[in-house]
């Protein structure tokens, strides 16, 4: 799909919530629904900062993470990316996406399920497959959706996943500069960084040269 044939969107409802992170940063957010999406998904963009008159904001895809975004679970490093990527976008001006894709859009019990397989020596995306699911069965059209309703079709892309690059350039969204995650190492998460570096080219430098501090409520 191009951006030829790429669904039109609304707007559903706008409104303005404060967010508070457990590190105590807060920013006020403007929070749009959207009706018309591909999926029929409940996602969620977020403008941050002087969103509304930034020609090129910076943007990040976030995929839901239950246990990482909310319980703080170290197994991966979901939570201390999204606090990061609020803050990073508050300053620059631009748009969080929130999808809803847990598990890499598998779905909350067979994340877990595929945890179980991990915590018997199988890595993430080994674990889904054995599950007879998707390694990872993303699909960025909402996205795209999304920010082609929000005005946003030149970004700045918050990422170190080549494929979300892809899919949203393949749907029409210029990426006018890729700006790399921060890095949040701990000694539970070291395995499943390293094999998104290993097996789906994930940009993650490991060595520390440039891995921010994880914020200690969410480390």
């Amino acid at each position: 799909m191009n951006s030829a044939s790429l669904a039109p969107a609304s707007v559903r409802t706008s409104v303005r919530i404060p967010l508070r992170f457990s590190d105590g940063f807060h920013v006020e957010a403007q929070v749009f629904t959207f009706d018309g999406l591909a999926d029929g998904q409940e996602h969620l963009a977020l403008g941050l900062g002087d969103y509304r008159h930034t020609r090129t904001p910076l943007v990040r895809v976030h995929s839901e993470c239950l246990t990482g975004d909310v319980f703080g679970s170290a197994r991966c490093d979901c939570g201390p990316q999204l606090r990061d990527a609020a803050e990073q976008i508050s300053l620059a001006g631009g748009y969080l996406l929130y999808l809803r894709q847990e598990g890499r859009g598998i779905g909350l019990y067979n994340k877990l399920d595929a945890y179980a397989l991990q915590d018997q020596g199988l890595n993430t995306y080994e674990a889904n497959e054995a599950l007879g699911l998707p390694s990872d069965g993303r699909d960025y059209t909402a996205a795209a959706q999304m920010l082609a309703t929000l005005g946003a079709r030149r970004i700045e892309l918050l990422s170190n996943n080549p494929d979300k690059a892809k899919q949203l350039a393949a749907h029409g969204i210029e990426i006018q500069r890729k700006v790399p995650t921060g890095v949040f190492v701990t000694p539970t998460n070291l395995r499943y960084l390293q094999t998104k570096v290993n097996v789906t080219g994930h940009q993650i430098l490991l060595d520390g040269s440039n891995a921010p501090t994880v914020p200690a409520a969410a480390a």
